[in-house]
């Protein structure tokens, strides 16, 4: 595979720019897919998709186990030291190991799905993790590809393979519960039975409907994680990775294929396992909140109920699935948070190679800037939208979820989003910080914060959720807690590992000044509008009031600088604009 195309590359921000912007349009499928669903299928819909997901991503994690970001960080190191021939060994090796990877926890998640529904009573569950299971094996093959030309600073293939993921899922995925959903309708119509159930009224027919529904629903995703890999694996092979073959012909001879795999394990072992913990954080929250929920309404059922009151409807009572639909509303917030989350996790992804450059070369000054502007970026992201989603927590979840069959579900969902909207700050924040910390070396370190981390999750989870008076929030405490303590202590670590001491004052101060007038406004607005007009378009006014508010006070606290713009894509010319009018320093 000779380069048939120039290499491309992409400084951190303009990388950023094209992940992040790929990956907005993802998120914003992603958000009218969960609210088409929770408005077909409400809080216990939504709860059985949040758990199938729950087992399927520290099991996804296990598969690809830390590779795709070794892969990345060796690309960019071999790249930078010219040895070209390495970084297509690099590739060679990755390919079988994928591939196995996949196919094990592919049948991990099959048998161990029966196993986690006994767990978290969920037993109609089931059905959306069997149809999600095939996602783990396509997204091993896709991350053969995906670490690879990130570690060449090429973002543009990730973005492309993402997009046609979240394509599928909104528009394959949909129609096939739709479908499912019709069908057995009218089947329950014309025989009273559905998929072979007598039911006698339609609320049973719904609970019969509602759990195949939503495994069709997911089957779409398992159907977009297959598309993504083929347009990865076509690109690959028509157009190549860039390098010429006059690159190849004066490179040194690659290593031996046994020392490039020993790095490549010893470098993602412990990337992996901290990865692993991370994302054990959702099924912790699934797990707890479902048995000490369950546990709540066997024990003490009107300490709950006097909590929500008609909030949690009779049916779903009824029916023995009041857990099932509070993680639901838990999830619902969920879905903004990890709008915020998926952004600074493409931070995380590309400040890896751009680091690991400066910390490959040894140049402590580029190390210092490179350092200093993923983490001035990362604040002027989660600080605000922290903030705004707390203050503005139940018109943005009404403005989203405009549907009054989860009007109870939305009530409860902006109580939760509250709280989440400071955890998310802590949570976002922490993903850069550790892909810093593993670009200059210290691939042990996240490992060891998550694990500290997941431990205290899990206690203040426990405790606090199996408080009637607290219940779901307290996974959003734990939330708080442990990601704070992570986020400090990565912090901590990475200025001592590299003995820079970044500047705190434009990293953290000036972005949560400006943070706090961004929700002074979005607040004070919120209220303002909605004298005036229907409460969604107040809520969209007060959004741009607070937004256009936040621009100003970047401006007047002087938060941005001159070497973030000049990454910005057309930034020389923009720079130039800031100055004449002194905007900028």
């Amino acid at each position: 595979m000779s380069g048939k195309k120039e290499r491309k590359s992409q400084s951190f921000l303009k990388g950023a720019m094209v992940l992040g912007g790929s990956m907005v349009i993802v998120k914003i499928m992603g958000m009218v897919y969960k609210i088409l669903l929770s408005g077909q299928y409400g809080g216990v819909g939504t709860g059985l998709f949040n758990s199938a997901y729950a087992l399927y991503n520290p099991l996804f994690m296990l598969s690809t186990a830390g590779f795709p970001i070794a892969i990345s960080r060796m690309v960019s190191e071999s790249i930078t030291k010219k040895r070209y021939k390495d970084v297509r060994q690099i590739h060679m090796l990755s390919v079988p190991i994928f591939i196995v990877a996949g196919w094990l926890c592919f049948l991990a998640m099959i048998v161990g799905g029966f196993i986690y529904v006994k767990i978290i009573h969920a037993d109609n569950a089931i059905f959306a993790l069997l149809c999600l299971s095939p996602t783990i094996f396509f997204g091993c093959l896709m991350s053969i590809y995906r670490g690879y030309f990130e570690g060449m600073k090429n973002m543009a293939p990730t973005a492309i393979s993402e997009i046609i993921e979240a394509t599928c899922k909104l528009f394959l995925g949909f129609t096939a519960s739709f479908v499912v959903q019709k069908y057995g309708m009218s089947c329950y119509e014309a025989t009273g039975y559905v998929f072979g159930t007598k039911c006698t009224n339609q609320v049973e027919a719904e609970n019969v409907i509602i759990p195949i529904a939503i495994g069709a629903a997911i089957l779409g995703i398992s159907l977009g994680s297959l598309f993504g890999f083929l347009f990865l694996f076509i690109r690959y092979k028509r157009g190549g990775d860039g390098i010429t073959r006059e690159e190849l012909q004066n490179a040194p001879p690659p290593r031996k294929s046994s020392q490039t795999l020993r790095v490549m394990v010893r470098t993602a072992i412990p990337i992996g396992l901290g990865a692993i913990i991370m994302s054990l954080g959702d099924m912790v929250d699934s797990t707890i909140v479902n048995i000490r929920i369950n546990g709540i309404m066997q024990n003490d059922p009107d300490a709950l109920l006097n909590v929500y009151g008609s909030l949690i409807p009779d049916y779903v009572y009824d029916s023995g699935t009041t857990h099932t639909f509070l993680y639901g509303c838990y999830g619902i917030a969920l879905t903004l948070m990890m709008l915020v989350t998926a952004v600074t996790q493409v931070f995380g992804t590309t400040a890896l190679p751009s680091v690991t450059a400066a910390w490959t070369e040894g140049n402590k000054e580029k190390l210092k800037k490179s350092m200093e502007t993923v983490m001035r970026v990362t604040t002027l992201v989660t600080i605000p939208s922290g903030i705004g989603m707390s203050v503005l927590a139940e018109p943005l979840l009404s403005l989203i979820y405009n549907s009054s069959s989860v009007s109870d579900e939305v009530e409860i969902g902006s109580r939760v989003l509250t709280i989440m909207g400071i955890s998310v700050i802590f949570i976002a924040t922490s993903t850069p910080l550790c892909s810093m910390l593993q670009a200059v070396g210290r691939m042990d370190v996240p490992l060891k914060l998550f694990a500290v981390s997941m431990v205290i999750k899990i206690v203040v989870n426990y405790i606090l959720v199996g408080i009637p008076a607290i219940n779901i929030q307290g996974a959003n405490v734990g939330s708080i807690v442990s990601y704070g303590f992570v986020t400090v202590a990565a912090l901590f670590v990475l200025c001592r590992e590299t003995k820079i001491v970044p500047d705190f004052v434009s990293i953290f101060v000036k972005p949560l000044m400006a943070g706090v007038v961004c929700g002074a406004a979005a607040y004070f607005s919120e209220i303002f509008f909605d004298f005036f007009f229907r409460q969604r378009l107040a809520t969209i006014l007060a959004v741009i009031v607070a937004m256009v508010a936040y621009v100003i006070a970047l401006f007047v606290f002087k938060a941005i600088k001159r070497e973030d713009i000049l990454q910005m894509p057309k930034g020389n010319k923009i720079v130039k604009l800031l100055e004449k009018r002194k905007l900028i320093r």
